[in-house]
C-alpha cells in the first residue's frame, strides 16, 4: 500500500465518513434520470445501479431486494427521504 500524505489521508478519511451521504445523493440523481428514461437497456442498468447504491447507503438487503424487484420508484424515493 502506498504511503499517503497527511492531506491525502484526510481526503480519504472524509470520503469514507460521508460515503452513505454520497450514495444517497447519487441515488437521488439516478431516480430522477430513471423517471425520464425510455430506453429499456438504460432502465435495466439504472435499477442495477439503484440496488448497489441502496446497499451502499445502508438499507437492509431484504428491503433493497423488495424495492428493486418491484421496480417501485416511489418506494425508492421514500427510502431516500427516510435515510436522509
Amino acid at each position: 500500500m502506498p504511503d499517503y500524505t497527511p492531506h491525502q489521508k484526510g481526503i480519504i478519511k472524509r470520503y469514507y465518513e460521508n460515503r452513505d451521504t454520497l450514495a444517497l445523493q447519487k441515488l437521488g440523481e439516478t431516480v430522477s434520470n430513471l423517471y425520464l428514461e425510455t430506453n429499456a437497456r438504460k432502465i435495466e442498468r439504472a435499477w442495477k445501479s439503484i440496488r448497489t447504491q441502496l446497499a451502499a447507503a445502508g438499507v437492509p438487503e431484504k428491503v433493497v431486494a423488495e424495492v428493486c424487484d418491484d421496480q417501485d420508484l416511489g418506494a425508492v424515493a421514500r427510502l431516500i427521504a427516510e435515510q436522509s
